[in-house]
């Protein structure tokens, strides 16, 4: 019987674990124009919780300067500014994709469309990974053991200990 208890802990700390390393994506709806149909009063979107107002937009405007757009230098300053928001950008229900977008072209006047365009990297959109690591590397000084994974990873261990003395 106890080869059945190690078992269900392997299972279940395994499931945990693929749960807690989930890549991180910017949609590709994202990049879909939301513009006024119809039906827009029945689907009303709330309110954007970040204020983007008040974001550094240099690191896209510094990169990614007219007339010819670089598209590598382009998409990948989009990337740092907005993978750290991906979650709310995400979210259908809100505006902040919206929002987002509306002051990125104020502060960098750029084309309609320019990010949609040429920042394209598969069916789920902009992979996050790269950018969230190299963001969570360079606060790992300040925050050691303190990070979300690590203290998800540590209470999954001391619940399969659990787990497996009680059963």
């Amino acid at each position: 019987m106890p080869s059945n208890q190690h078992f269900l802990s392997l299972l279940l700390f395994s499931f945990l674990l693929g749960l807690a390393s989930s890549t991180t994506f910017l949609s590709v709806n994202v990049f879909e124009s939301h513009g006024s149909t119809s039906r827009s009063l029945l689907q009303a979107k709330k309110t954007c919780t970040i204020n983007f107002e008040s974001q550094n937009y240099t690191i896209i405007t510094s990169k990614c300067k007219g007339p010819q757009y670089p598209p590598q230098s382009c998409c990948l300053a989009f990337k740092e500014f907005a993978c750290p928001f991906a979650d709310a950008i995400n979210d259908e229900q809100s505006d902040c994709a919206a929002t987002m977008f509306s002051y990125i072209n104020l502060y960098g006047k750029y084309p309609p469309g320019l990010f949609a365009l040429q920042c394209r990297e598969g069916k789920e959109g902009l992979d996050c990974t790269d950018i969230l690591e190299a963001k969570q590397k360079s606060s790992r000084a300040h925050i050691t053991y303190n990070t979300p994974s690590t203290l998800l990873l540590s209470l999954i261990a001391a619940f399969s200990v659990l787990l497996y003395h009680l059963l």
